[in-house]
């Protein structure tokens, strides 16, 4: 659990000083990027009423595509500890992360969770082996994963405790 907390901290310091909000090295524009999901409590508990299994938060009630091409269900993650990496493949701060990103998923029990949006499937696979995940990377190219957890902007992370 001390881990956990370790990474917590250090993700969240990592994301409080560096935001890679910018496309512009690949003309990709920022404004573009999805819509938040609702916020506030109301909302919040609105969605979940939506959810397929009352044990699963809104968040967590998806079905994606991984970069390899398969099937992930969010819910799997329910009910652990989890730490979900939003990244896009041309974001500077995400290329810089994505070295300890990898390094705190190989040294943790705790799920990683990489959710990468704003660009090709194929950017997306390219940048999951230039850097040898050996977690799970789900091509968002809709970017609804992104949508769900309120993210508009990366690297973003959420941390998801067992209850």
């Amino acid at each position: 659990m001390g881990r956990l907390k370790s990474l917590a901290v250090i993700a969240a310091a990592t994301f409080a000083l560096a935001s890679c909000g910018s496309g512009a090295a690949t003309g990709t524009d920022p404004a573009a990027a999805p819509a938040a999901a609702p916020t506030s409590a109301g909302s919040a508990a609105d969605t979940s009423a939506e959810s397929a299994s009352p044990n699963v938060p809104a968040e967590l009630d998806f079905t994606s595509t991984t970069t390899t091409g398969d099937l992930f269900e969010g819910s799997s993650l329910a009910g652990k500890p989890a730490v979900v990496w939003f990244w896009a493949p041309w974001c500077h701060v995400c290329q810089n992360e994505a070295p300890g990103v990898a390094s705190a998923a190989k040294t943790t029990d705790v799920d990683f969770l990489g959710v990468a949006a704003l660009d090709s499937a194929e950017s997306m696979q390219g940048f999951v082996k230039e850097f040898g995940f050996d977690f799970t990377n789900l091509a968002d190219t809709d970017a609804e994963v992104w949508a769900k957890f309120g993210v508009t902007a990366q690297p973003a992370f959420a941390f998801i405790t067992a209850d």
